[in-house]
């Protein structure tokens, strides 16, 4: 049995730390393929050495594109690989450029395709993320599902007719969670560790929506000025996309801020920090993993069921809502006992179900 993994941005390099190892334990041959999605040594390269993941046998060169340069880019280049390895499946992780572009590739040449974090809806079609994801169940042959939430997502559009097999597995971040936190450090490179000791909130923002319009990222960059002078000090791994933004619209953020961390930095920051605004769809998953409250920098957000539990608030930006936010999630007493996202046994539920598709 050979799988070949589409990799290509921060998220899907955790999502695929459990999987890895759970698809060599069960004796399935991983052939890994890293798009460049993301470039940048410490959104790549650092989670490949913190977390052990399997070095991919091909490496394409395709970050740093527009999106449907992108996506030509890369189907242009997986279709070769594809027919030398001839896999039993394609697998993809999410929502990204590279999760797109192994589906049609895939479909293309006929190769049954595994979506893993499949069924998330945000039903906001301007994000280019919920195209791909939408675009990639339809797609798919096996869809495994975090969620309850997602199955019922997938059988509103009629998948359970379509000769599609739906797993409900859990959330495979939380295996990685699970798996490295008693790992997690501080490095140097984070800042002065004295700024860690008190009370703070981690943000990180890099959504399209949120940084190619000046306007939003200009009063985005005002109410997190606001929150850290007269609220809660606030830290921010930069992001480059967001970090190339500030500079071209000669934006000032006032803020603790580093160069992108790896994701045992991550995990340290999540377990030190007193709340999380993010318009990240991994990391509100994890503050909730963490039992930390988190504000998402969005209208809208895929994982709804964390809002409705309570412990994650949508906030628009250009109102008054952060501050408000963040003032009752300081005060707030929240109940994290839901166990919705699993056990921290999806990855080998997906080992599993493969070996026997």
């Amino acid at each position: 049995m050979k799988v070949v993994t589409i990799i290509g941005a921060r998220p899907q390099f955790i999502k695929s730390a459990p999987v890895s190892k759970a698809l060599k334990n069960a004796g399935i041959q991983e052939i890994t393929i890293h798009t460049g999605q993301h470039y940048d040594a410490n959104m790549s390269a650092v989670f490949f050495d913190e977390m052990a993941l399997p070095k991919p046998l091909y490496r394409l060169e395709c970050g740093g594109l527009e999106r449907q340069e992108m996506l030509v880019k890369m189907q242009v280049e997986l279709a070769p690989i594809f027919k030398k390895e001839q896999p039993d499946f394609v697998l993809v992780y999410g929502d990204t450029n590279s999760t797109l572009a192994g589906a049609r590739t895939a479909n293309e040449l006929n190769i049954p395709l595994i979506h893993v974090e499949a069924g998330l809806r945000s039903f906001n079609l301007e994000m280019p993320e919920e195209h791909n994801r939408v675009e990639t169940d339809r797609r798919s042959k096996i869809l495994f599902t975090p969620t309850e939430e997602a199955v019922q997502n997938l059988h509103n559009e009629g998948f359970q007719n379509k000769g599609i097999q739906i797993e409900t597995i859990g959330d495979v971040m939380y295996d990685a969670l699970l798996q490295f936190k008693s790992k997690a450090q501080w490095v140097a490179e984070m800042g002065d560790r004295s700024f860690f000791e008190k009370e703070f909130g981690l943000v990180t923002v890099h959504r399209f929506e949120n940084v190619s319009n000046r306007e939003k990222l200009s009063q985005l960059v005002n109410e997190l000025n606001e929150v850290h002078a007269t609220q809660l000090p606030l830290y921010m791994p930069l992001h480059p996309s967001t970090r190339n933004r500030l500079k071209e619209f000669g934006l000032q953020l006032n803020i603790h801020q580093s160069p992108p961390v790896g994701y045992l930095q991550m995990l340290w920051l999540l377990q030190e920090c007193s709340v999380v605004l993010t318009d990240s769809g991994g990391l509100q998953k994890e503050a909730y993993f963490s039992e930390k409250p988190c504000i998402t920098l969005r209208e809208q957000t895929e994982w709804v069921e964390l809002v409705t539990l309570g412990v994650n608030r949508l906030h628009v930006i250009g109102t008054d809502s952060l501050k408000h936010a963040i003032e009752d999630f300081r005060s707030a007493q929240l109940d994290y006992s839901w166990k919705g996202y699993g056990t921290g046994n999806a990855a080998d539920k997906i080992a599993r179900t493969i070996l026997t598709a």
